[in-house]
Protein backbone atom coordinates (compact mmCIF):
# COMPACT_ATOMS: atom_id res chain seq x y z
CA UNK A 1 0.00 0.00 0.00
CA UNK A 2 1.03 3.57 -0.50
CA UNK A 3 2.45 5.63 2.26
CA UNK A 4 0.21 7.37 4.63
CA UNK A 5 -0.45 10.63 2.82
CA UNK A 6 -2.86 12.69 4.73
CA UNK A 7 -0.27 14.60 6.50
CA UNK A 8 1.54 15.64 3.31
CA UNK A 9 -1.84 16.42 1.97
CA UNK A 10 -2.82 18.65 5.12
CA UNK A 11 0.35 20.31 4.73
CA UNK A 12 -0.06 21.13 0.98
CA UNK A 13 -3.93 22.38 1.58
CA UNK A 14 -2.26 24.19 4.04
CA UNK A 15 0.44 26.38 2.05
CA UNK A 16 -2.89 27.26 -0.34
CA UNK A 17 -5.07 25.98 -2.58
CA UNK A 18 -3.04 27.19 -6.07
CA UNK A 19 -0.18 25.29 -4.32
CA UNK A 20 -1.95 22.21 -3.15
CA UNK A 21 -3.09 21.52 -6.70
CA UNK A 22 -0.10 21.84 -7.71
CA UNK A 23 1.64 19.00 -4.87
CA UNK A 24 1.76 15.28 -6.17
CA UNK A 25 1.23 12.35 -3.81
CA UNK A 26 2.90 9.12 -4.46
CA UNK A 27 1.19 7.67 -7.36
CA UNK A 28 -2.08 5.20 -6.51
CA UNK A 29 -0.96 1.29 -7.23
CA UNK A 30 2.56 1.98 -7.60
CA UNK A 31 4.84 -1.27 -6.57
CA UNK A 32 1.85 -3.27 -6.40
CA UNK A 33 0.59 -6.09 -8.77
CA UNK A 34 -1.31 -5.22 -11.82
CA UNK A 35 -4.58 -6.00 -10.87
CA UNK A 36 -4.89 -4.32 -7.52
CA UNK A 37 -7.08 -1.64 -7.48
CA UNK A 38 -6.77 1.68 -5.47
CA UNK A 39 -9.30 4.15 -4.15
CA UNK A 40 -9.32 7.12 -2.43
CA UNK A 41 -12.51 8.02 -0.22
CA UNK A 42 -13.08 11.69 1.17
CA UNK A 43 -16.07 12.26 3.98
CA UNK A 44 -18.05 13.96 6.09
CA UNK A 45 -21.05 13.82 8.09
CA UNK A 46 -23.00 15.56 10.62
CA UNK A 47 -22.09 19.29 9.22
CA UNK A 48 -25.47 20.67 10.74
CA UNK A 49 -25.52 24.08 8.55
CA UNK A 50 -22.19 24.65 9.74
CA UNK A 51 -21.39 26.47 6.20
CA UNK A 52 -18.47 28.70 8.15
CA UNK A 53 -15.97 27.80 10.44
CA UNK A 54 -16.23 27.24 13.82
CA UNK A 55 -14.77 26.94 17.26
CA UNK A 56 -14.23 23.31 18.76
CA UNK A 57 -17.30 23.41 20.73
CA UNK A 58 -19.08 24.21 17.21
CA UNK A 59 -19.93 27.88 18.36
CA UNK A 60 -19.13 30.45 15.46
CA UNK A 61 -15.67 30.99 15.04
CA UNK A 62 -15.44 35.16 15.93
CA UNK A 63 -12.15 35.04 17.17
CA UNK A 64 -9.42 33.49 14.98
CA UNK A 65 -6.51 33.66 16.95
CA UNK A 66 -7.89 31.62 19.42
CA UNK A 67 -8.54 28.91 16.73
CA UNK A 68 -10.95 28.39 13.61
CA UNK A 69 -11.74 25.07 12.07
CA UNK A 70 -13.82 23.28 9.32
CA UNK A 71 -16.22 25.06 7.20
CA UNK A 72 -17.35 23.96 3.58
CA UNK A 73 -14.91 26.21 1.94
CA UNK A 74 -11.90 24.21 3.65
CA UNK A 75 -13.70 21.10 3.01
CA UNK A 76 -13.77 22.15 -0.68
CA UNK A 77 -9.82 23.28 -0.81
CA UNK A 78 -8.73 20.08 0.71
CA UNK A 79 -11.28 17.69 -0.97
CA UNK A 80 -10.41 19.21 -4.38
CA UNK A 81 -6.41 19.26 -3.89
CA UNK A 82 -6.54 15.36 -3.16
CA UNK A 83 -8.98 14.16 -6.02
CA UNK A 84 -6.14 16.22 -8.13
CA UNK A 85 -3.06 13.66 -7.09
CA UNK A 86 -5.05 10.65 -7.42
CA UNK A 87 -6.98 8.57 -10.06
CA UNK A 88 -9.74 6.94 -8.38
CA UNK A 89 -11.92 8.43 -5.47
CA UNK A 90 -15.11 9.01 -4.30
CA UNK A 91 -16.53 12.16 -1.88
CA UNK A 92 -19.25 10.90 0.36
CA UNK A 93 -21.69 12.54 2.23
CA UNK A 94 -23.34 10.85 5.83
CA UNK A 95 -26.08 13.27 5.80
CA UNK A 96 -27.52 15.95 8.58
CA UNK A 97 -27.25 18.59 6.79
CA UNK A 98 -30.45 20.43 8.21
CA UNK A 99 -30.31 22.56 11.67
CA UNK A 100 -27.70 24.07 14.27
CA UNK A 101 -26.75 27.58 12.97
CA UNK A 102 -28.47 30.38 11.59
CA UNK A 103 -27.50 29.04 7.89
CA UNK A 104 -30.58 26.78 8.29
CA UNK A 105 -32.91 28.80 10.43
CA UNK A 106 -32.51 31.95 8.51
CA UNK A 107 -32.51 29.78 4.82
CA UNK A 108 -33.92 27.10 5.23
CA UNK A 109 -32.38 24.34 2.86
CA UNK A 110 -31.76 26.89 -0.11
CA UNK A 111 -27.79 28.09 0.63
CA UNK A 112 -26.91 24.26 1.68
CA UNK A 113 -28.27 22.93 -1.65
CA UNK A 114 -25.89 25.24 -3.23
CA UNK A 115 -23.10 24.39 -1.17
CA UNK A 116 -23.75 20.95 -1.92
CA UNK A 117 -23.84 21.00 -5.37
CA UNK A 118 -20.74 22.76 -5.34
CA UNK A 119 -18.38 20.35 -3.76
CA UNK A 120 -19.18 17.85 -6.18
CA UNK A 121 -20.37 14.81 -3.31
CA UNK A 122 -20.43 11.49 -5.54
CA UNK A 123 -23.58 10.37 -3.22
CA UNK A 124 -25.17 11.71 0.29
CA UNK A 125 -27.21 9.73 2.52
CA UNK A 126 -30.54 11.29 4.21
CA UNK A 127 -29.76 11.67 8.62
CA UNK A 128 -32.98 11.97 10.87
CA UNK A 129 -32.30 16.00 10.81
CA UNK A 130 -33.55 16.16 7.13
CA UNK A 131 -37.20 14.85 8.47
CA UNK A 132 -37.27 17.89 10.83
CA UNK A 133 -40.06 20.38 8.40
CA UNK A 134 -41.63 17.41 7.26
CA UNK A 135 -40.88 14.93 3.71
CA UNK A 136 -42.56 17.36 1.34
CA UNK A 137 -40.10 20.42 2.79
CA UNK A 138 -37.24 17.33 2.46
CA UNK A 139 -38.75 16.69 -1.02
CA UNK A 140 -38.24 20.24 -2.33
CA UNK A 141 -34.90 20.51 -1.13
CA UNK A 142 -33.60 17.13 -3.04
CA UNK A 143 -35.14 18.36 -6.18
CA UNK A 144 -32.92 21.22 -6.08
CA UNK A 145 -29.52 18.58 -5.51
CA UNK A 146 -27.39 17.40 -8.19
CA UNK A 147 -25.93 14.78 -5.83
CA UNK A 148 -26.85 11.17 -6.07
CA UNK A 149 -29.37 10.77 -2.75
CA UNK A 150 -28.97 6.82 -1.69
CA UNK A 151 -31.18 5.60 1.55
CA UNK A 152 -32.80 2.04 0.90
CA UNK A 153 -34.77 1.55 4.60
CA UNK A 154 -36.89 4.87 3.79
CA UNK A 155 -40.36 4.90 2.73
CA UNK A 156 -42.13 7.89 1.89
CA UNK A 157 -45.41 9.04 0.39
CA UNK A 158 -44.07 12.39 -1.11
CA UNK A 159 -43.62 11.82 -4.87
CA UNK A 160 -40.33 14.00 -5.06
CA UNK A 161 -38.35 11.30 -2.10
CA UNK A 162 -39.60 8.11 -3.96
CA UNK A 163 -38.40 9.41 -7.29
CA UNK A 164 -34.74 10.99 -6.23
CA UNK A 165 -34.21 8.60 -3.12
CA UNK A 166 -32.57 5.37 -4.32
CA UNK A 167 -31.68 2.32 -2.95
CA UNK A 168 -27.54 1.96 -3.93
CA UNK A 169 -25.87 3.50 -6.14
CA UNK A 170 -23.24 1.70 -8.96
CA UNK A 171 -20.16 3.04 -9.87
CA UNK A 172 -19.22 0.96 -12.96
CA UNK A 173 -15.91 2.51 -13.63
CA UNK A 174 -14.94 1.40 -9.90
CA UNK A 175 -16.85 -1.73 -9.96
CA UNK A 176 -18.30 -0.66 -6.93
CA UNK A 177 -21.52 0.06 -5.60
CA UNK A 178 -22.65 2.41 -2.45
CA UNK A 179 -25.63 1.44 -0.55
CA UNK A 180 -27.22 3.47 2.27
CA UNK A 181 -29.43 3.54 5.43
CA UNK A 182 -30.21 6.04 7.93
CA UNK A 183 -31.67 5.44 11.76
CA UNK A 184 -35.17 3.76 11.76
CA UNK A 185 -35.52 5.73 15.41
CA UNK A 186 -36.30 8.94 12.79
CA UNK A 187 -40.36 8.80 13.61
CA UNK A 188 -38.61 9.68 18.00
CA UNK A 189 -35.90 11.67 16.72
CA UNK A 190 -37.83 14.05 13.57
CA UNK A 191 -40.78 15.16 12.09
CA UNK A 192 -41.00 12.84 9.04
CA UNK A 193 -44.88 12.64 8.03
CA UNK A 194 -47.50 9.60 9.42
CA UNK A 195 -47.11 7.33 6.87
CA UNK A 196 -43.09 7.45 6.54
CA UNK A 197 -41.65 4.47 7.73
CA UNK A 198 -38.00 3.11 7.80
CA UNK A 199 -37.04 -0.34 7.42
CA UNK A 200 -34.36 -1.94 10.20
CA UNK A 201 -31.08 -1.23 8.94
CA UNK A 202 -28.95 -4.09 9.45
CA UNK A 203 -31.70 -6.38 7.35
CA UNK A 204 -32.22 -3.75 5.21
CA UNK A 205 -28.69 -3.69 3.82
CA UNK A 206 -28.06 -7.47 4.00
CA UNK A 207 -30.49 -7.85 1.49
CA UNK A 208 -29.32 -5.28 -0.83
CA UNK A 209 -25.79 -6.20 -0.31
CA UNK A 210 -27.37 -9.65 -1.47
CA UNK A 211 -28.77 -7.97 -4.71
CA UNK A 212 -26.04 -5.78 -5.74
CA UNK A 213 -23.22 -8.93 -5.52
CA UNK A 214 -25.68 -10.99 -7.61
CA UNK A 215 -27.57 -8.47 -10.11
CA UNK A 216 -24.72 -5.74 -10.98
CA UNK A 217 -21.59 -5.81 -12.14
CA UNK A 218 -19.75 -4.99 -8.91
CA UNK A 219 -17.13 -6.36 -6.72
CA UNK A 220 -16.77 -3.48 -4.07
CA UNK A 221 -19.31 -2.89 -1.59
CA UNK A 222 -19.26 0.60 0.79
CA UNK A 223 -22.22 0.90 2.76
CA UNK A 224 -23.49 4.84 4.05
CA UNK A 225 -25.00 5.30 6.97
CA UNK A 226 -26.94 7.68 9.39
CA UNK A 227 -27.09 4.89 12.49
CA UNK A 228 -24.42 6.15 15.03
CA UNK A 229 -20.77 4.06 16.11
CA UNK A 230 -22.13 1.27 17.80
CA UNK A 231 -25.08 0.63 15.00
CA UNK A 232 -22.08 0.48 12.89
CA UNK A 233 -20.41 -2.23 13.95
CA UNK A 234 -23.26 -4.36 15.06
CA UNK A 235 -23.97 -4.41 10.81
CA UNK A 236 -20.41 -4.96 10.68
CA UNK A 237 -20.35 -7.85 13.08
CA UNK A 238 -23.82 -9.12 11.35
CA UNK A 239 -23.77 -9.13 8.00
CA UNK A 240 -21.63 -10.19 5.14
CA UNK A 241 -20.38 -8.83 1.59
CA UNK A 242 -19.37 -5.28 2.77
CA UNK A 243 -15.96 -3.92 2.37
CA UNK A 244 -16.54 -0.50 4.46
CA UNK A 245 -18.86 0.85 6.45
CA UNK A 246 -19.01 4.99 6.54
CA UNK A 247 -21.33 6.58 8.92
CA UNK A 248 -22.40 9.21 10.96
CA UNK A 249 -25.12 10.07 13.59
CA UNK A 250 -23.10 9.22 16.79
CA UNK A 251 -20.91 12.60 15.81
CA UNK A 252 -17.64 9.98 16.79
CA UNK A 253 -14.40 11.19 16.45
CA UNK A 254 -12.32 8.43 14.98
CA UNK A 255 -8.12 7.87 15.35
CA UNK A 256 -5.22 8.12 17.32
CA UNK A 257 -5.92 11.93 18.83
CA UNK A 258 -6.91 12.77 22.25
CA UNK A 259 -10.35 11.96 22.86
CA UNK A 260 -11.61 9.00 20.40
CA UNK A 261 -13.73 6.56 20.66
CA UNK A 262 -11.74 3.97 18.75
CA UNK A 263 -9.11 3.50 15.33
CA UNK A 264 -9.44 5.28 12.16
CA UNK A 265 -11.02 2.90 10.51
CA UNK A 266 -12.26 0.37 13.41
CA UNK A 267 -11.61 -2.94 12.15
CA UNK A 268 -14.88 -5.56 13.00
CA UNK A 269 -14.90 -9.25 11.85
CA UNK A 270 -17.98 -10.08 9.61
CA UNK A 271 -20.36 -13.36 9.98
CA UNK A 272 -17.15 -14.91 7.19
CA UNK A 273 -14.92 -13.71 9.53
CA UNK A 274 -13.63 -11.10 7.06
CA UNK A 275 -12.84 -7.71 8.07
CA UNK A 276 -15.03 -5.05 7.68
CA UNK A 277 -13.84 -1.24 8.11
CA UNK A 278 -15.70 1.02 10.14
CA UNK A 279 -15.41 5.14 9.87
CA UNK A 280 -16.46 8.63 10.99
CA UNK A 281 -15.61 11.88 11.12
CA UNK A 282 -16.71 13.23 14.13
CA UNK A 283 -18.85 16.11 13.25
CA UNK A 284 -19.55 19.62 12.15
CA UNK A 285 -17.00 19.52 9.96
CA UNK A 286 -13.72 19.54 12.37
CA UNK A 287 -12.33 17.03 10.55
CA UNK A 288 -12.34 15.50 6.89
CA UNK A 289 -12.47 11.79 6.62
CA UNK A 290 -9.69 10.30 4.38
CA UNK A 291 -9.07 6.75 3.46
CA UNK A 292 -6.90 4.94 0.51
CA UNK A 293 -7.90 1.40 0.05
CA UNK A 294 -6.39 -1.57 -2.45
CA UNK A 295 -8.31 -4.39 -2.85
CA UNK A 296 -6.82 -7.30 -4.60
CA UNK A 297 -8.34 -8.70 -8.61
CA UNK A 298 -11.11 -10.63 -6.71
CA UNK A 299 -12.19 -7.49 -4.76
CA UNK A 300 -10.78 -8.33 -1.15
CA UNK A 301 -9.22 -5.26 1.01
CA UNK A 302 -5.45 -6.31 1.32
CA UNK A 303 -4.56 -2.54 2.30
CA UNK A 304 -5.28 0.40 3.70
CA UNK A 305 -4.05 3.47 4.61
CA UNK A 306 -5.35 6.98 5.80
CA UNK A 307 -6.89 9.15 8.91
CA UNK A 308 -8.55 12.07 9.37
CA UNK A 309 -7.70 15.16 8.03
CA UNK A 310 -8.00 18.47 10.76
CA UNK A 311 -9.15 21.18 8.92
CA UNK A 312 -7.45 23.96 11.19
CA UNK A 313 -6.66 27.61 10.60
CA UNK A 314 -3.63 26.94 8.30
CA UNK A 315 -5.99 24.93 5.96
CA UNK A 316 -6.22 26.64 3.12
CA UNK A 317 -10.40 27.68 2.21
CA UNK A 318 -11.94 27.66 -1.37
CA UNK A 319 -11.54 31.53 -1.64
CA UNK A 320 -14.99 31.61 -3.93
CA UNK A 321 -17.22 29.73 -1.83
CA UNK A 322 -15.92 31.16 1.72
CA UNK A 323 -16.93 34.33 0.10
CA UNK A 324 -20.03 33.61 -1.02
CA UNK A 325 -20.62 31.99 2.50
CA UNK A 326 -19.40 35.17 4.32
CA UNK A 327 -22.11 36.81 2.12
CA UNK A 328 -24.78 34.77 3.12
CA UNK A 329 -24.26 35.85 6.58
CA UNK A 330 -24.58 39.76 6.53
CA UNK A 331 -28.18 39.26 6.94
CA UNK A 332 -28.24 37.73 9.89
CA UNK A 333 -24.73 38.32 11.13
CA UNK A 334 -25.48 41.75 13.56
CA UNK A 335 -28.67 40.27 15.22
CA UNK A 336 -26.67 36.85 15.99
CA UNK A 337 -23.62 38.27 17.32
CA UNK A 338 -25.24 41.12 20.08
CA UNK A 339 -24.29 40.01 23.30
CA UNK A 340 -26.76 38.43 25.48
CA UNK A 341 -24.36 38.32 28.58
CA UNK A 342 -21.67 35.91 29.98
CA UNK A 343 -20.97 32.24 31.95
CA UNK A 344 -17.83 31.96 34.33
CA UNK A 345 -17.88 28.27 33.56
CA UNK A 346 -18.13 26.15 29.96
CA UNK A 347 -21.90 24.92 29.40
CA UNK A 348 -21.15 21.45 28.08
CA UNK A 349 -23.34 19.79 25.73
CA UNK A 350 -20.47 16.40 24.94
CA UNK A 351 -22.37 14.31 27.94
CA UNK A 352 -26.14 16.08 27.36
CA UNK A 353 -27.40 12.82 25.20
CA UNK A 354 -26.67 10.01 27.95
CA UNK A 355 -26.18 11.56 31.59
CA UNK A 356 -26.62 14.83 33.33
CA UNK A 357 -24.98 17.74 32.07
CA UNK A 358 -24.41 21.50 33.16
CA UNK A 359 -25.81 22.54 30.03
CA UNK A 360 -29.07 20.32 30.71
CA UNK A 361 -29.29 21.62 34.45
CA UNK A 362 -28.90 25.14 33.21
CA UNK A 363 -31.79 25.28 30.77
CA UNK A 364 -34.02 23.24 33.11
CA UNK A 365 -33.88 26.00 35.59
CA UNK A 366 -34.32 28.78 32.90
CA UNK A 367 -37.50 26.92 31.78
CA UNK A 368 -38.94 26.32 35.51
CA UNK A 369 -38.04 29.99 36.29
CA UNK A 370 -39.64 31.34 33.07
CA UNK A 371 -43.02 29.41 34.33
CA UNK A 372 -42.83 30.07 38.09
CA UNK A 373 -45.55 32.88 38.00
CA UNK A 374 -47.52 31.10 35.71
CA UNK A 375 -48.02 27.82 36.21
CA UNK A 376 -45.59 27.03 38.93
CA UNK A 377 -43.98 23.86 37.14
CA UNK A 378 -42.81 21.55 40.07
CA UNK A 379 -39.85 19.69 37.54
CA UNK A 380 -38.85 20.13 34.23
CA UNK A 381 -37.52 17.43 31.78
CA UNK A 382 -35.90 17.78 28.74
CA UNK A 383 -34.32 15.72 26.22
CA UNK A 384 -30.62 16.07 26.14
CA UNK A 385 -30.03 15.44 22.62
CA UNK A 386 -31.93 18.37 21.92
CA UNK A 387 -28.67 20.74 23.17
CA UNK A 388 -26.62 21.27 19.95
CA UNK A 389 -22.90 22.83 21.11
CA UNK A 390 -20.99 23.95 23.99
CA UNK A 391 -20.90 27.75 25.05
CA UNK A 392 -17.11 28.10 26.73
CA UNK A 393 -16.42 30.62 29.24
CA UNK A 394 -17.00 34.35 28.22
CA UNK A 395 -19.71 35.95 26.06
CA UNK A 396 -23.05 34.29 25.36
CA UNK A 397 -24.76 35.81 22.01
CA UNK A 398 -27.82 35.85 20.48
CA UNK A 399 -26.46 33.08 17.63
CA UNK A 400 -24.88 30.93 20.62
CA UNK A 401 -28.13 30.39 22.33
CA UNK A 402 -29.99 29.55 18.94
CA UNK A 403 -27.87 27.31 17.98
CA UNK A 404 -27.34 25.62 21.04
CA UNK A 405 -31.33 25.20 20.85
CA UNK A 406 -32.05 25.28 16.58
CA UNK A 407 -34.99 23.09 16.63
CA UNK A 408 -37.33 25.86 16.88
CA UNK A 409 -38.76 23.93 20.04
CA UNK A 410 -41.21 25.54 22.31
CA UNK A 411 -42.16 25.68 26.14
CA UNK A 412 -44.85 23.72 27.33
CA UNK A 413 -46.59 22.60 30.41
CA UNK A 414 -48.00 19.17 31.03
CA UNK A 415 -49.34 17.47 33.73
CA UNK A 416 -48.49 13.83 34.38
CA UNK A 417 -48.75 11.74 37.30
CA UNK A 418 -46.56 10.49 39.82
CA UNK A 419 -46.67 6.76 38.60
CA UNK A 420 -46.04 7.89 35.09
CA UNK A 421 -43.02 9.82 36.11
CA UNK A 422 -41.81 6.43 37.98
CA UNK A 423 -42.28 4.86 34.82
CA UNK A 424 -40.77 7.54 32.78
CA UNK A 425 -37.57 7.51 34.79
CA UNK A 426 -37.28 3.85 35.16
CA UNK A 427 -37.55 3.71 31.55
CA UNK A 428 -34.89 6.42 30.84
CA UNK A 429 -32.34 4.51 33.40
CA UNK A 430 -33.13 1.16 31.57
CA UNK A 431 -33.03 2.28 28.14
CA UNK A 432 -35.99 1.23 27.19
CA UNK A 433 -39.85 2.52 27.88
CA UNK A 434 -41.93 1.02 30.31
CA UNK A 435 -44.93 2.43 28.35
CA UNK A 436 -44.37 0.89 25.09
CA UNK A 437 -41.08 -1.12 25.59
CA UNK A 438 -38.90 1.30 22.59
CA UNK A 439 -35.75 2.74 23.03
CA UNK A 440 -35.63 5.96 24.87
CA UNK A 441 -33.15 7.75 22.48
CA UNK A 442 -31.50 10.28 24.94
CA UNK A 443 -31.15 11.37 28.02
CA UNK A 444 -33.83 13.47 30.36
CA UNK A 445 -32.33 16.61 31.63
CA UNK A 446 -34.13 17.57 34.77
CA UNK A 447 -34.56 20.47 37.41
CA UNK A 448 -37.07 19.90 40.53
CA UNK A 449 -36.14 16.54 40.58
CA UNK A 450 -33.42 13.91 41.79
CA UNK A 451 -33.18 10.42 40.27
CA UNK A 452 -31.09 7.54 42.19
CA UNK A 453 -30.54 4.82 40.29
CA UNK A 454 -28.64 1.26 40.33
CA UNK A 455 -26.56 1.56 37.39
CA UNK A 456 -25.34 -2.05 37.70
CA UNK A 457 -28.88 -3.36 37.10
CA UNK A 458 -30.16 -0.61 35.52
CA UNK A 459 -33.14 -0.08 37.82
CA UNK A 460 -34.73 3.17 39.50
CA UNK A 461 -34.38 3.25 43.44
CA UNK A 462 -35.74 6.33 44.18
CA UNK A 463 -37.45 9.61 42.32
CA UNK A 464 -38.03 12.52 44.07
CA UNK A 465 -40.15 16.05 43.07
CA UNK A 466 -40.01 19.42 44.93
CA UNK A 467 -43.13 19.24 47.13
CA UNK A 468 -45.01 22.29 46.45
CA UNK A 469 -43.21 23.69 43.86
CA UNK A 470 -40.23 24.93 44.37
CA UNK A 471 -40.22 23.43 47.95
CA UNK A 472 -38.27 20.66 49.42
CA UNK A 473 -37.25 17.55 47.01
CA UNK A 474 -39.70 14.70 48.59
CA UNK A 475 -39.91 11.09 47.37
CA UNK A 476 -43.04 11.30 44.13
CA UNK A 477 -46.30 10.49 45.50
CA UNK A 478 -47.60 7.50 42.76
CA UNK A 479 -51.30 9.05 42.86
CA UNK A 480 -50.76 12.55 43.10
CA UNK A 481 -50.53 15.10 39.51
CA UNK A 482 -47.55 17.31 39.02
CA UNK A 483 -47.03 20.34 36.87
CA UNK A 484 -44.09 19.38 34.11
CA UNK A 485 -42.60 22.07 32.24
CA UNK A 486 -40.94 20.29 28.93
CA UNK A 487 -41.13 21.39 25.45
CA UNK A 488 -43.55 20.78 22.67
CA UNK A 489 -41.04 17.83 20.99
CA UNK A 490 -40.52 16.04 24.55
CA UNK A 491 -44.28 16.42 25.22
CA UNK A 492 -45.39 15.08 21.64
CA UNK A 493 -42.89 11.58 22.38
CA UNK A 494 -39.94 12.94 20.72
CA UNK A 495 -36.83 10.36 21.96
CA UNK A 496 -39.80 8.46 23.31
CA UNK A 497 -38.62 9.94 27.16
CA UNK A 498 -42.74 10.75 27.75
CA UNK A 499 -45.74 9.57 25.98
CA UNK A 500 -47.76 11.61 23.75
CA UNK A 501 -48.91 14.30 25.58
CA UNK A 502 -52.00 16.29 24.19
CA UNK A 503 -53.94 19.52 25.45
CA UNK A 504 -50.79 21.96 25.75
CA UNK A 505 -50.18 25.51 25.00
CA UNK A 506 -46.99 26.29 22.89
CA UNK A 507 -45.29 28.75 24.15
CA UNK A 508 -42.16 30.81 23.81
CA UNK A 509 -38.73 28.73 21.71
CA UNK A 510 -35.89 27.39 24.17
CA UNK A 511 -33.54 30.03 22.80
CA UNK A 512 -35.13 32.67 23.40
CA UNK A 513 -36.22 31.84 26.85
CA UNK A 514 -32.81 31.24 27.59
CA UNK A 515 -31.77 34.59 25.82
CA UNK A 516 -34.17 36.52 28.40
CA UNK A 517 -32.48 34.67 31.53
CA UNK A 518 -29.24 35.49 30.48
CA UNK A 519 -30.04 39.40 29.53
CA UNK A 520 -31.62 39.67 32.61
CA UNK A 521 -29.20 38.04 35.10
CA UNK A 522 -26.60 38.90 33.03
CA UNK A 523 -24.23 36.19 34.08
CA UNK A 524 -24.91 32.60 34.52
CA UNK A 525 -22.38 29.73 36.54
CA UNK A 526 -23.73 26.90 36.39
CA UNK A 527 -21.60 23.88 37.43
CA UNK A 528 -23.14 20.37 37.40
CA UNK A 529 -25.62 19.77 40.76
CA UNK A 530 -25.71 15.87 41.17
CA UNK A 531 -29.49 15.65 40.27
CA UNK A 532 -28.92 12.25 38.58
CA UNK A 533 -27.36 9.85 41.53
CA UNK A 534 -25.70 6.62 41.11
CA UNK A 535 -26.01 3.92 44.10
CA UNK A 536 -25.54 0.40 44.83
CA UNK A 537 -28.72 0.12 46.44
CA UNK A 538 -31.06 -2.05 45.36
Amino acid sequence: MRPYVALTLSLAIATGAALAAKARLPDIGKDHQKDNFNITIFHVNDIHAHLDEVTTSGTDCTTPSKGCFGGYARIKAAVDAGRETVMNSLFLNMGDEFQGTLFFSFYGGEVIADTLNQLGFDAMTLGNHEFDRGDTYLGQFLANLTVPIVCANVDSADKTINTTVKPYHVFPQYKLAVIAVTTDTIPTTSNPNKTTTFADPIKTVQHWVDHVHKYEPVERVIVMTHIGYDVDIAMAQNTTGIHLIIGGHSHTLLGNMSGAAGPYPTEVQNLQNETVYVLQAYRYGEYLGYIDVEFDHVGKVVGWNGGPIHLTNQTAQDAALQSQIKTWRVPFDAFGNEVVGNTTVLLDSSPCKTSECNFGDLICDVMIDYRANASAPAGCILNGGGIRINIPPGEITRADAINAFPFGNAVVDVHLTGRALWDLFAGAVAGVSVANGAAVVTWPQIAGLSVTYNAATKTLVDLKIAQPAGGALQTVDLGATYTIVTSDYVAGGGDNIMLVQSDFVVLDTLDEVLTAYIQRVGTVDEELQGRVVQTSEI
